[in-house]
């Protein structure tokens, strides 16, 4: 983390803006530290216990491990759940990219626990930006000092991902609040007992609204209505229908929720009070402020949990005994440690270049929000904006597939041993496989990259991507050698890249676009993330010493064997392959 925000990130540049003038180095290293003391103490120590006990639905209500809300708490204490908040609001004004990377401890200590605390943050941040002052006094204030979590709720049994096709009703009331009729699947936090209340921003159609997304609104609906002094008053019409039991992930409650059935009747009548959320039929453009925040958190959340899987298998690669160099076959040798055999090498040094360069792309697009939000020029913001639009489907769904495989080689490493419940490795996989799932799945990234994303103003998104591309290349021919080398192997992708999304954009390609759409995605990750781990390579400078030469060597084996798959993912795309759109579902 160091290396990342000081060396490679430039972090002190940040804390000159005024936004962030009351931190140092001194300060960002001392929450850092923070985090990862709060982690270790609170987080980590449950990890397995939320996953072996997973909550119950009993009379109703959620039971779950009492450790779960103890973790919260202290988080909640910290004042790290709002680290990037307005000072106004309670907040620390820590840069995003701060944030973040002291956010990965949590994350990589305990997926499950952190998530309560991932939705929270992603839930008011969508309040102070398009919620009214009274809702952020009223709702914000106590999520930031902990005493309310927030969800958010989009999908629905029959909708899934298709928000179009969304049906919970809002009805509109004389006091200028609506009542909410419908039910929500997959929540995650949807219920549970942590908290004094529970914040639900929910999608729904008024009556009369335009049909599709277009008329989608946005409510918050909490569990319990509030008193006129700010206490918990009575029980909204919000009711816990049932728990999804998951693969993994298990310590984040998943709820179905109905809204509105009539098991409690606020102010006498039936339906979950709700509080209009920025413009009628606007829900959408609201909610996309979390779900974008979302998905790089749930990229983030992948790279943790890959990274730590990296880590507890090199441990164990260096001190796990068994078999003898292939050159040395002499049955009286001492077995030496499963580290010296190339393969498991080869395993480790794949896993290392996925999960660091994993959280490289996390962290790099944390840093365009605060270029974003605080750069002194105009022209750097907008700059900073389209670079994270374009990026934010890669930093969501690269991290979730291949860092889901890093956990994978995590078990190889450890044998017949990974596969067991005795090692923490089998349970990191199964956390990770949710991610390619949630915040919009890995094809419906795809789509979006591919389909909309890299042609929005007129390609403006990619063209820049493209230069910021050719200027690493450029610094990396100028320092000549390894660095050159490896330049003309990412030029020639990036290359690749914008002629295929020429090819598919043309007028004879956009039908390709739905079958090509994944393949794409998973070709232009791959060179992104070769570019990073180029420019990772150039922060490196000529430091010596193991830290810095595994940065480089991480670098040089991620583009000589990691960036050729780009070929085999994009050939099929280049040739004008048809099979996928072929395929008749009888045949399957």
């Amino acid at each position: 983390m160091d290396f990342l925000l000081h060396e490679w990130l430039g972090t002190g540049e940040l804390l000159t803006r005024e936004r962030y003038a009351e931190h140092d180095r001194e300060t960002v290293d001392d929450v850092l530290d923070l985090s990862e003391a709060l982690a270790t103490r609170w987080f980590a120590p449950h990890n397995r216990a939320a996953d072996l006990n997973e909550p119950r639905m009993v009379d109703g209500r959620v039971e779950m491990i009492p450790e779960v809300g103890e973790a919260l708490r202290a988080f909640g204490e910290s004042d790290l759940l709002a680290a990037t908040m307005d000072a106004g609001v309670g907040g620390l004004q820590l840069p995003r990219v701060v944030a973040t990377a002291c956010f990965a401890w949590f994350q990589a200590a305990n997926i499950g626990t952190s998530a309560y605390a991932m939705l929270t943050r992603g839930n008011a941040n969508l309040l102070l930006a398009h919620g009214t002052p009274g809702q952020v006094d009223t709702w914000v204030r106590p999520m930031v000092a902990g005493r309310f979590l927030g969800t958010m709720c989009l999908s629905e049994p029959d909708a899934g991902s298709s928000l179009a096709d969304i049906t919970t009703r809002a009805e509109p009331r004389p006091d200028g609040t609506h009542r909410l009729f419908g039910t929500k699947m997959w929540i995650s936090g949807g219920d549970h007992e942590l908290s004094e209340n529970i914040v639900h921003l929910v999608l729904a159609r008024v009556p009369g609204g335009p049909p599709g997304v277009k008329g989608l609104s946005l409510f918050l609906v909490p569990k319990h209505l509030l008193r006129p002094d700010g206490g918990i008053g009575e029980r909204n019409d919000v009711v816990l229908a049932g728990l999804n039991h998951k693969m993994g992930y298990r310590g984040t409650t998943n709820a179905v929720l109905n809204f509105g059935e009539g098991a409690h009747a606020p102010g006498g009548e039936p339906g979950a009070v709700g509080e209009l959320v920025g413009p009628l039929h606007g829900g959408l453009t609201c909610m996309f402020h979390m779900m974008n925040e979302a998905r790089i958190g749930v990229g983030s959340g992948a790279a943790a949990l890959g990274y730590t899987a990296y880590l507890k298998s090199l441990e164990y690669a260096r001190t796990r005994l068994q078999g003898r160099p292939f050159a040395d076959r002499d049955p009286s040798a001492p077995p030496v440690p499963i580290i010296r055999h190339p393969d498991v090498r080869r395993m480790l040094l794949t896993q290392k270049s996925w999960v660091e360069g994993a959280m490289a792309l996390v962290l790099y697009c944390a840093r365009l929000v605060d270029e974003r939000e605080t750069a002194p020029d105009p022209e750097a913001r907008r700059e900073a904006a389209t670079l994270l639009d374009i990026l934010t489907p890669v930093a969501k769904s690269w991290p979730s597939q291949w860092c889901t495989e890093a956990n994978a080689l995590a078990i190889q490493v450890h044998g017949g041993y990974g596969y067991t419940r005795d090692y923490d490795v089998e349970q990191h996989y199964r956390d990770n496989r949710l991610n390619p799932i949630h915040e919009g799945t890995h094809g419906i990234q795809g789509l979006d990259l591919l389909g909309r994303r890299v042609r929005a103003g007129g390609g403006a998104a990619l063209d820049l991507l493209l230069a910021r591309i050719a200027d690493t290349v450029a610094r990396a021919k100028e320092a000549g050698g390894e660095r050159a080398e490896l330049a003309g192997d990412l030029a020639a992708a990036a290359g690749r890249i914008r002629e295929v999304t020429a090819r598919l954009h043309s007028s004879q390609g956009r039908e390709a676009i739905p079958g090509a759409a994944t393949a794409y995605l998973e070709a232009f990750g791959h060179t992104v993330l070769a570019w990073l781990w180029l420019d990772v390579h150039l922060a490196t400078g000529e430091e010596e010493g193991a830290f810095h030469e595994g940065k480089r060597h991480a670098c040089r084996f991620f583009l000589r064997h990691e960036l050729p798959r780009i070929g085999a993912m994009l050939a099929p795309v280049e040739a004008g392959d048809d099979t996928i759109d072929r395929t008749d579902p009888a045949w399957l």
